[in-house]
């Protein structure tokens, strides 16, 4: 189809104007390589549960006497692969334990200068989900990535970062944030815990709070935005225990698009909410069409068109047409797409 200019039909602030959704606690930094300076902050010290954003440090670690090029054996480079693009928790907890657990962290917190980050607490010591982050610490550890780690450390990590995979191996849709937001040029590190099925770190809820928080759910975007890694991006936020993903998914997206980030292009198309579990995405505008993955529960998606095709009768809705999701590159039956409309208004026609 093609790509079509639109303006963004909900009451979202303009860029620049940073909004965090009501119920959610953030963390985040904005960092321009380019002016070597901080665009944007807010709690930018405070700490997180890192979910797999630690997944950075224990790559780095892993390759800090090494390098990617000798010393790395082939099982080794499958493991780090599947980390690092689709957030592998096995993966990690292999070099949790391989690599000394906690003392990773501490190793690279004095390597890289890390003010705030630190191993998990003495409640949970085997919880890698659990090391403390914040969100200048992360510029921090991209910086260090892109800046003055050995040539072939940065081109392998960052090559890995640039192609994440649509889901984790946990099944969850790792493309929120900063994915969602801005086209092609992005590298990421995503981390989600707590969440119904989400594996390797789930909150202890019988467990009291601590001054880092293990009750909340959490989710986080973080990576590199423009050409060249102009722009690095790091958002942590905390949900009421129990939010749905979607609705997670979509808080995230939504903070992340008010965020000012030079070098972005900021992919085109309406912000529609979804209905329905599971709904399939397929390459046609029918139920012939392969199925390119599932939408969380009441996700906020991008439309950037919408094509006629078959008829989907699920009373009280109907509908023949289908709203094309570019971020997925295929189609989603209207039925469960926005207001209950057959078609999209103010949305244009495939071409």
């Amino acid at each position: 189809m093609s790509r079509f200019q639109m303006t963004l039909r909900d009451e979202l602030p303009t860029v620049g104007d940073l909004v965090v959704p009501p119920g959610v606690t953030a963390g985040l930094a904005v960092f321009d390589r380019r002016t070597g300076q901080f665009v944007q902050q807010l709690d930018a010290d405070r700490a997180f549960r890192s979910a797999s954003v630690v997944k950075l440090l224990i790559v780095l670690d892993f390759l800090w006497d090494r390098g990617p090029d000798h010393d790395v054996p082939d099982a080794d480079r499958e493991r780090l692969e599947v980390m690092l693009r689709s957030s592998d928790d096995d993966a990690a907890s292999y070099y949790w334990e391989e690599l000394g657990g906690a003392a990773i962290v501490d190793r690279m917190a004095e390597r890289l200068g890390l003010t705030h980050t630190a191993g998990p607490p003495a409640t949970h010591p085997g919880f890698w989900g659990y090391v403390a982050i914040t969100a200048a610490d992360t510029v921090r550890i991209y910086r260090y990535v892109l800046d003055r780690a050995p040539l072939p450390v940065r081109e392998y990590v960052m090559d890995l970062l640039h192609r994440p995979t649509r889901y984790g191996t946990d099944g969850f849709d790792q493309y929120f944030g900063i994915a969602s937001v801005f086209d092609a040029d992005f590298s990421l590190k995503q981390g989600w815990s707590g969440f119904h099925g989400s594996s390797g770190y789930q909150s202890d809820r019988a467990k009291p709070v601590a001054a880092l928080d293990l009750v909340s759910d959490a989710l986080h975007t973080t990576g590199t935005v423009g050409v060249d890694d102009r722009t690095i991006v790091a958002v942590f936020t905390l949900h009421p225990s129990g939010t749905q993903y979607g609705k997670a998914y979509t808080d995230v997206t939504r903070l992340t698009r008010t965020l000012t980030v030079p070098g972005a292009v900021r992919s085109a198309g309406s912000w529609v909410i979804t209905t329905g579990e599971g709904v399939r995405v397929r390459t046609a505008p029918n139920t012939s069409g392969g199925i390119l993955g599932h939408l969380p529960s009441g996700v906020e998606v991008l439309v950037s068109g919408q094509a006629q095709g078959e008829l989907i009768d699920v009373p009280p809705r109907s509908s023949d047409w289908w709203a094309y999701l570019p971020k997925y590159g295929g189609y989603v039956t209207n039925v469960y797409v926005g207001s209950g409309a057959p078609k999209l208004p103010g949305v244009p026609v495939c071409q």
